[in-house]
C-alpha cells in the first residue's frame, strides 16, 4: 500500500513555489466587500482596519510579481477611487431592489443576491485590470465564478444600471462592451465565434448596446457582432450577426402536446 506521506513529501519537493498568496488574496477582498464597502455592522474604525489590512496584502501580493513602488502606486491608485466606487455599487444595489420584485430590501440585495456580488466582484477587478496588475483581477473573477457560477472576465468594459436575474451560468468574455441599462438572465454567453491564441489582442465578443434585454440560455458570439440599443434578444437565441436597434430576436420553437393528464394524474399520451 502506497504511503501517503511519500506522496506528499514527493509532492512538496516538486512543487513550484508561486509568488502571491490566493487564500489570503481571497479574504482580503471578502473583507474589502463585506467590512469597508458593505459595513453594514461594522463602526468607522474597524472599518479603517480593514481596510488597511486589504491594502497591506495587495501590496505584498503585487509586490512578488512586480517591485514595491509600483505595487504601492497601484494600490494607492485603486484606494483612491474606492469611495466614487462605493457610491456606484449602492446605486446598482438600488437597481435590483427596483427590478426584482422578490426583493424586500437593498439589504438584502447587497447580503444574498449571487449576481450583484459577481457585479461587485467585477468592478473591482476591472479596476485593477485597467492598470495592468498581473493575475490578480482574475484570481478574483476566478473567485466570484467558483462562488456563484457567474464567469465575468476582468476586461469586459460593463456599463451603469448593470442587472444580473439569479444569473447561474453567466458568462461574459473579456472583450465584450456592454451599455448601460442592460438586463441579461442566467445560462447567456456573451463569447468568441472561436478561439485562438492569434486572437489575444483582438475584439472577440460582442458589443451590446443600451437597455438591451437578453433573456435566459441566449448566446450571441464574436467581436463584430453587435446588438443595437434597446433591443429584446429572446430566451435560447443563437445570434452571430450584429441587429439594428429596437430589434426583437426570437428562437423558433414548436411544442405540440397531444393528450393531457388524466383526472388521476397519469400520463396517457405526451408528445413534444
Amino acid at each position: 500500500m502506497t504511503n501517503i506521506y511519500q506522496i506528499a513529501n514527493k509532492l512538496r519537493a516538486e512543487s513550484k513555489h508561486l509568488p502571491i498568496n490566493r487564500i489570503e488574496l481571497e479574504d482580503a477582498l471578502n473583507t474589502l466587500i463585506h467590512r469597508v464597502l458593505f459595513p453594514i455592522c461594522d463602526q468607522e474604525k474597524s472599518r479603517e482596519k480593514k481596510l488597511y489590512y486589504f491594502y497591506s496584502v495587495l501590496v505584498e501580493n503585487i509586490t512578488a510579481l512586480l517591485n514595491r513602488q509600483q505595487a504601492e502606486e497601484m494600490v494607492d491608485k485603486f484606494i483612491s477611487g474606492l469611495p466614487e466606487l462605493q457610491d456606484r455599487l449602492y446605486r446598482e444595489a438600488a437597481v435590483y431592489f427596483e427590478n426584482d420584485p422578490a426583493a424586500k430590501s437593498i439589504e438584502e440585495v447587497i447580503l444574498t443576491y449571487p449576481g450583484f456580488f459577481a457585479q461587485v466582484v467585477h468592478r473591482i477587478s476591472h479596476e485593477l485590470h485597467k492598470m495592468d496588475t498581473p493575475i490578480i483581477p482574475r484570481l478574483f473573477s476566478e473567485y466570484a465564478h467558483s462562488k456563484v457560477g457567474i464567469d465575468i472576465n476582468p476586461g469586459a468594459q460593463i456599463g451603469h444600471s448593470f442587472y444580473i436575474d439569479h444569473g447561474t451560468g453567466i458568462v461574459i468574455g473579456e472583450t465584450t462592451v456592454i451599455g448601460d441599462n442592460v438586463k441579461i438572465y442566467q445560462g447567456v454567453t456573451l463569447g468568441a465565434l472561436f478561439v485562438t491564441k492569434s486572437l489575444s489582442n483582438e475584439k472577440r465578443h460582442p458589443t451590446i448596446e443600451d437597455n438591451v434585454v437578453i433573456y435566459a440560455g441566449a448566446t450571441i458570439l464574436g467581436g463584430k457582432t453587435v446588438v443595437g440599443h434597446d433591443s429584446i434578444i429572446g430566451g435560447n437565441a443563437w445570434l452571430t450577426k450584429s441587429v439594428v436597434p429596437y430589434s426583437l430576436v426570437q428562437q423558433n420553437a414548436e411544442i405540440r402536446i397531444h393528450n393531457t393528464l388524466s383526472k388521476d394524474g397519469y400520463i396517457l399520451d405526451f408528445d413534444i
